[in-house]
Order: C-alpha cells, then structure tokens, then sequence
C-alpha cells in the first residue's frame, strides 16, 4: 500500500500555485510583544486546550470498503486533491512546531498556541494520508520533510498570509459541508463528513493570527500595512481561483460549479478579513471576477503549452504574451479601488 508519492511527484514542476513551506525570522518572532492583547491570547489558548476536535478523526465503517469503482478521471482528481490538503497541512505543522520550539523560552503563551495548532495540523495530515491509503498510495512525510525547498516570509507576512489561509480553508471546508448535507448523492467519499469539525480548526488558527495582528498595530495601521494586505487578498483568493479552474471536473463530481463555488468562498473570505484588515477587496465590482476569468484562462493555456510543446523558442515566443496579459491583469486587479474595513460604503483613495 505504501507507494510513496515521491517516486511519482518529487520531479513535479513546482509553481507559484504549488503548495510550499515556509520558514522565517524567529529571533523577530521571539521579540514580538503581545502585551497590549494579551487576554485575547489566553482566550483563545484555553480554545486550543480544549482540543474539541479530540475524538473526531477517527475512521469509522465507511471508510471500509474498495473505492475502485470511482471513474479513472474522478479519482485522479481527488487523489490530486487529498495530496495538496495534505502537504499544505504538513506544511502548516512543520512551521507551527518549529516556531513552538523556538518560542519555548521567550513567550511559552505564543510557543503553546503554535504547539497545539501543529498538534490540529498533524491530525488533519495524517487523516489525509490514511485516506490516500484506501487508494493504494501515500505521502512520504519524512521525504516531504527533507526534499522540499523552504520559502522565507518575514513574520508579518506570515500573519497575512497564514491568517487568509486558515480562514478561506473555513469557508471552503464549511461551503463543501453544507452542499454535501443538501446533496449527500455527491458525497464520493467519506472524508467529506467530517468537515463541519475540521473547518473549527482552521477558523481557531486564524483567530489566532487575527490576534497576533492586532497586537501589532503597525502591521494594520499604516498606508505600508494596507497595500501588503491587498497584496496577500489578491494572493490569496487569485490563486485558489487559478488552481480551481484546472479543477472544474473534480467540483463536478461533488455536485458544485467551480466558479460560483470559489465566488462564494472569496465573498465570505474577503468579509471575513475586512474585520481584521484595514481594507478588503472590491470583490462587488463587475469587474473584478471578469479579471479573475481572464487570468485563470490564460494560466490554463500556459499549462497546455507546457504539456504540448517541447522546451523551445517556439513555446518561450507563444508564452510570452501569456506571461505579459496574466501579469497586466493581476495588476488591474491590485490596482482596484478597496474597500475601508471600517466603513464598507466608503472606497478607499
């Protein structure tokens, strides 16, 4: 059963869109003062301590059973989808347990937050890894640990970026729930029951980075901070949508409309962090989504050239124009009007 994926995806040509893991400035972790929210971060340790979640990813009968019967495209694309949730679990448990290492002695409230949110993580990988064992395969972590190339993020960046994933991974876990509890004809697999719990999780974590935030006002308060939070939306919700168009077929076999699915999950997402950031995003603007179309298009046509086209000139000239109206329009998308957070009928200038 345990044919690693690394003899299959070690090779793979990792993207902008891949999922990645991350280090960053512990020492700027360690100096971090939280005073001014502290009681915020006591909360929401006794959260973490309670460990709802305890009892919840156990495997029952269901999970019992062969799952050959699922057509050869479906299962490709759901074995695709179990691996990227798992390597960006994985991912997630790594920096928290580092940065719970590395906080130990500093500030054991802060290093104990990370600890129990890498306990949640490993829990979420693990239970992906086992259900890829029902399809004759698994992730080797420990290879995974070793072979994959680390990005450096500044610790404010983190925050940003951490605090958007865990919320929209809320929104996309809960949105799936709720369609399946609607439409359990749809349901192909059983891992999909236990998202309602699961969301809880990631939407814990992203209080956490919530608070982490608001302890540093500068990270929120600051023409600086404004534009690096449109950067991280924009980050954020363009790369969900361009990798959820590749995906249409696996949305498909679960009952959704890719497009409308990730609509709703950026409208929720973008409500979500205008509670925390200083500007959300104009995702009510027309043109907004249309941007979004016409980027996913034309990173969807760069892949087919990559599958088409040997590595020439002539595949480097077809891409070129591609690379420069992906570019061009991610840019109309950054350069939109926002949203004040704190008046959301007012546009920011």
């Amino acid at each position: 059963m345990q044919t690693a994926l690394k003899t299959n995806k070690s090779e793979a040509k990792e993207t902008l869109l891949t999922p990645r893991f991350y280090t960053t400035d512990f020492e700027e972790m360690a100096d971090l003062d939280i005073s001014s929210n502290i009681h915020e971060f006591e909360a929401i340790l006794e959260e973490f301590r309670a460990d709802y979640n305890r009892q919840h990813f156990i495997r029952d009968d269901e999970f019992n059973q062969s799952w050959d019967t699922l057509e050869d495209e479906t299962r490709s694309l759901f074995i695709e989808f179990l691996e990227r949730s798992c390597t960006a679990e994985f991912s997630g448990f790594l920096l928290y347990k580092e940065l719970s290492r590395r906080l130990e002695t500093t500030n054991p409230l802060v290093a104990e937050c990370f600890l129990l949110m890498s306990r949640d993580e490993a829990r979420h990988a693990g239970f992906l890894n086992k259900a890829m064992g029902d399809f004759n395969l698994a992730l080797d972590l420990g290879f995974l640990t070793k072979s994959r190339k680390y990005t450096f993020f500044a610790p404010k960046f983190i925050f940003y970026a951490t605090y958007l994933s865990e919320k929209i991974g809320y929104w996309r876990y809960i949105t799936i729930y709720r369609h399946l509890e609607k439409h359990p004809e749809h349901r192909i697999y059983p891992i999909f029951r236990f998202f309602e719990n699961w969301c809880q999780d990631e939407n814990r974590h992203g209080d956490f980075f919530a608070a982490l935030l608001k302890s540093q006002p500068e990270y929120l308060n600051t023409l600086e901070s404004k534009l690096w939070c449109r950067f991280f939306l924009l980050s954020v919700f363009a790369t969900m949508y361009l990798n959820d168009f590749q995906r249409t077929d696996f949305y498909n076999a679960i009952g959704l409309d890719a497009r409308q699915y990730d609509i709703q999950v950026i409208r929720k997402t973008n409500e979500s962090a205008g509670r925390i950031f200083p500007v959300a995003l104009d995702v009510d603007n027309p043109r907004f989504f249309q941007l979004l179309d016409k980027c996913a298009k034309q990173n969807s046509s760069l892949i087919s050239l990559d599958k088409e086209l040997n590595k020439n000139i002539l595949r480097s000239f077809k891409k070129l124009p591609l690379y420069i109206g992906l570019s061009t329009n991610l840019i109309k998308l950054y350069l939109m009007k926002p949203i004040n957070s704190h008046n959301t009928a007012q546009v920011v200038k």
